[in-house]
């Protein structure tokens, strides 16, 4: 067996394999997982989004205590304010309902739009770690800069050439290509409606970015196999970024319904969704989002914040038909194993994977 294709150079002092653990905001990424993978030879990251300076600080003290491997933080961009505000209040009066079952009320939409995104940039700069991503959009070049002179490497989600060419011209490190494959948010630069379900696959994006950036890819979407990372590293990527396959681990937080549902008979497919944020994100079709999917608006975070409380109310009273069950199309390759493990075998696989392919392709 031929041992697992080299990391690249960008990424290549972080971590020993190329799969990066994808930092899945809600508390599913915490610091267990993240040191798991980073100890395994991995790249652990951390989920800011969602919570405060403080709380992201507080996790990084925490992760900096149970490994001294490298590893990345994610941060969510601000958006800017485009909802409708009748779509919003009109979106409100059809949870009610909801809000009646759960015996909770609904969220203010307008309880903040930016993440704390500045507080948290100016802490990052302040006690640099030794990458930051950026979902949602693309940070400025003097965001970039500030953190390069940190001694930080930036990365930005992309999910289109011209992202990528953003991205690039602000000066990332690297590349996250997401494709539609992927669980949880899509995280295109600019929330347009009209776009909705024209998303591209992950191997087809690969490619496109791949000649029109020269930065280095991590690969994400769908993802759950060796097999898979092989096969995106002969595609044109320097790493592959896993998020539904280590959120079963028993180091991740997420729910215990959550990761019961990801092998569970009862779903059996996913499909993006706004029902739950107001941004397109792939979950399990569940009640919750056949019924208020269809009606939806374009309004993101005014929907996550509305129905943020409905969540944790469905998960409290163990009711996965109203929760937001974020997963990838590979979900059911699902495999509940200890992150390390899981780590180790993923690079067993990818090594396997990659001798098959040079064996039928020598040279």
């Amino acid at each position: 067996m031929s041992s697992v294709p080299p990391v690249p150079t960008v990424l290549s002092g972080l971590c020993r394999y190329p799969i990066v653990q994808a930092p899945m905001a809600g508390g599913a990424s915490g610091p267990d997982l993240a040191a798991a993978v980073c100890e395994a030879g991995g790249l652990g990251f951390l989920a800011a989004g969602y919570k405060t300076a403080d709380g992201m600080y507080q996790e990084i003290k925490q992760l900096r205590g149970l490994t001294r491997q490298p590893f990345g933080v994610n941060l969510f961009m601000p958006q800017p304010a485009h909802a409708d505000p009748a779509a919003v209040d009109v979106y409100q009066q059809q949870l009610a309902g909801e809000a009646t079952w759960y015996e909770t009320p609904l969220g203010d939409p307008d309880c903040g739009r930016d993440d704390g995104y500045e507080a948290k940039l100016a802490l990052l700069c302040d006690d640099p770690v030794p990458l930051v991503s950026f979902t949602f959009g693309c940070p400025t070049r003097a965001s970039v800069a500030a953190l390069k002179r940190a001694g930080t490497l930036s990365v930005v989600t992309v999910t289109t050439v011209d992202e990528a060419q953003a991205a690039q011209f602000a000066g990332a490190d690297a590349l996250c290509v997401q494709g539609v494959e992927a669980g949880g948010h899509q995280g295109t630069h600019r929330d347009d409606p009209a776009l909705d379900g024209s998303g591209t696959g992950l191997l087809a994006l690969l490619a496109q970015i791949r000649e029109a950036v020269r930065l280095p890819l991590i690969a994400a979407g769908g993802l759950m196999r060796g097999s898979q990372i092989a096969a995106v590293l002969a595609a044109g990527a320097d790493a592959a970024q896993l998020g539904t396959a280590f959120l079963v681990c028993p180091e991740s937080g997420a729910h215990p319904l959550h990761k019961e549902a990801m092998t569970a008979s009862v779903f059996t497919r996913t499909a993006l969704t706004r029902a739950f944020t107001g941004r397109p994100a792939r979950a399990l079709v569940n009640r919750f989002m056949s019924e208020h999917g269809p009606y939806a608006p374009a309004a993101y975070p005014e929907v996550h914040h509305i129905t943020s409380g409905l969540r944790k109310a469905a998960a409290k009273a163990g009711d996965a038909q109203g929760m937001a069950l974020w997963a990838g199309q590979g979900h059911r390759l699902a495999r509940d194993l200890p992150a390390a493990q899981l780590t180790e075998l993923l690079a067993a696989e990818t090594a396997a994977a990659s001798a098959s392919l040079t064996l039928r392709n020598p040279s």
